[in-house]
């Protein structure tokens, strides 16, 4: 009996990737390398001691994040605060027809004459 799904190419709906390195990474990474070599800079740090501490902030990240960094960085998106609340209309312009006793004069359209030429 044939199979009822059809082969397809199995790259489709995969994540994408730099080696062994998924694509997601690379920015972070990139952000982590420039703040460790200004913080390396900022206390007169060695070549190798910058390396290192890029190296572990990278690790890190990738420990945290992982393959599904989503997971990790929703964390910290805050979430919106709903609330119902019922309050009178004010308006903020005080209209002077409101508080009139008569009723205001409508106005008669104006009648115009029919050009003559």
């Amino acid at each position: 009996m044939a199979s009822p799904f059809r082969p397809v190419n199995t790259i489709l709906g995969a994540q994408p990737r730099l080696g062994p390195i998924p694509a997601d990474q690379i920015i972070p990474w990139f952000c982590i390398t420039g703040v460790s070599y200004l913080v390396g800079r900022g206390f007169n740090l060695s070549w190798m001691a910058i390396g290192f501490l890029a190296a572990w902030g990278m690790s890190t990240w990738w420990i945290l994040t992982g393959g599904q960094s989503w997971k990790f960085t929703a964390k910290f998106v805050p979430t919106p605060t709903w609330s119902r609340g019922y309050a009178r209309y004010l308006r903020f312009i005080h209209d002077e027809t409101e508080n009139r006793q008569t009723p205001p004069q409508t106005r008669r359209p104006i009648r115009r004459h029919p050009d003559p030429f």
